[in-house]
């Protein structure tokens, strides 16, 4: 124990004394530093999958922004059999918005889509495929997403006529 002037005292009652002895058994038992013993508890609860799902979905609803999330889709082309693939997807609500002005086309819009930022090509066997066609399927994983302008040639836009 410590006096206000910061110098060593021997415990003055038993719950002292007890509070001292159980620091001295904790430190024997672990002689490890903190942050170890933090880092690995950080680690453990990141690794906590079936909590991080559940979090998100409630939260689905009123998230507003882009984000990566996990989709589940039937991969299939003509001549084979489909194969049910789980991947990562760009999922979001971007800012989009329109307003009146007086020159021609008489709309200024703002308009973002959530979308790929970084990706890697996965490929995968589909079963069943008659002979002479390609069995690979590939596919795009998100790595990040970010609210952005949509592009045609990665992203199926909704233009206005």
């Amino acid at each position: 124990m410590t006096d206000s002037s910061g110098e060593r005292t021997e415990p003055k009652t038993r719950a002292e004394n007890r509070t001292k002895i159980h620091r001295e058994t904790l430190a024997k038992q672990f002689p490890t530093k903190r942050p170890v013993l933090l880092l690995l508890l950080l680690l453990w609860v990141s690794l906590q999958p079936v909590c991080l799902h559940r979090a998100a979905a409630v939260n689905l609803r009123r998230f507003v922004g882009c984000a990566v999330r996990e989709f589940t889709f039937l991969a299939r082309k003509p001549g084979c059999g489909g194969l049910h693939v789980t991947t990562d997807a760009c999922w979001g609500r971007c800012e989009t918005w329109e307003k009146p002005v007086l020159d021609p086309p008489f709309i200024e819009s703002h308009q973002r889509v959530c979308t790929y930022n970084k990706t890697r090509l996965v490929s995968v066997k589909l079963p069943d495929c008659l002979p002479g066609v390609e069995p690979t399927f590939t596919y795009p994983v998100a790595l990040r997403c970010d609210c952005g302008v949509c592009v045609t040639s990665t992203t199926e836009c909704v233009t206005s006529v």
